[in-house]
């Protein structure tokens, strides 16, 4: 398997438009791996991308990918379902009877409620369905489906609407948690894995110097998981290779800074994290 980054930012990318800080600014000049677009990945071997942000069209032609054979949904938020229009891309325009392509929707259990009941995301995934560019597969909690021999388990995390994945081939492991870990604590059940995928967190501490970032009655700090608490959650995995992603703007972190992070989480923890950018990928 390899894991390719699509996308490494959060529900605010960098740069951010209107924004003139100096890594909205920079992101604009350079691009990656300064710039960041919203979060997705493309897993090869099961050929299968999670989550679609709005940037998904722009991701998959940079990364020379398509048509995509399998897709699965993490959870309902915007900023990983906001592109669900790139199933478009399967429609055949020139045919007749079509030959369109068909990409293969599972939608764990929650996910396949909510999309029900939020942002019309049911309404245009049927729609597309109807047409014939896309085949829902809903799935109960417990299922498993298999593709090109890799094993891909959705299971919740501590907020139960969101879904993160394992995917099994061989002896092989690989965890994926897109978003939302505030509460979760890495089940016992987990095997060994050879690559975690996690969302970095948000900083309310600074990294280097202790300082307080963010103040501690914000509310944010109820609702998002820390970049500590995600740590914590790091060091109860047993894993060989950790990828921190999801990067907000408002982090206002560079990649020199983000390069001397892992740095020191490996020096001071052990911890073999290194941090997501757009395009990365990863061997397993």
């Amino acid at each position: 398997m390899k894991v390719e980054f699509l996308g490494s930012g959060g529900a605010i990318t960098t740069p951010r438009p209107g924004c003139q800080c100096a890594l909205c600014r920079r992101a604009r000049v350079e691009g990656v791996p300064v710039s960041r677009s919203g979060p997705s990945v493309y897993v090869h071997g099961p050929e299968l991308l999670i989550d679609t942000p709005e940037e998904s069209a722009m991701q998959l032609n940079r990364a020379g990918l398509g048509p995509v054979p399998h897709a699965t949904y993490s959870h309902w938020h915007p900023d990983h379902t906001a592109g669900r229009r790139i199933w478009e891309m399967n429609m055949d325009w020139f045919h007749w009877p079509p030959q369109h392509r068909v990409t293969e929707v599972y939608l764990p259990q929650q996910v396949a409620v909510d999309f029900r009941e939020r942002l019309g995301m049911w309404e245009a995934l049927a729609y597309m369905e109807r047409l014939g560019l896309l085949r829902l597969c809903l799935l109960q909690d417990g299922d498993t489906f298999t593709l090109n021999g890799v094993e891909v388990l959705p299971f919740r995390v501590a907020a139960d609407y969101v879904y993160a994945f394992l995917l099994t081939e061989g002896e092989k492991r690989v965890l994926i948690a897109p978003d939302e870990l505030v509460g979760w604590q890495p089940p016992d059940w987990l095997p060994r894995l050879d690559l975690a995928i996690l969302p970095m967190g948000i900083h309310e501490f600074d990294p280097f110097t202790g300082a307080r970032r963010i103040p501690a009655e914000h509310p944010v700090l109820r609702t998002e998981a820390t970049f500590y608490q995600t740590l914590a959650m790091l060091r109860s995995l047993d894993a060989r290779q950790i990828v921190l992603t999801h990067i907000e703007e408002a982090e206002q972190i560079m990649p020199e800074q983000l390069d001397e992070l892992a740095a020191k989480l490996q020096q001071d923890d052990g911890l073999p994290v290194t941090f997501a950018y757009d395009t990365l990928v990863v061997e397993v």
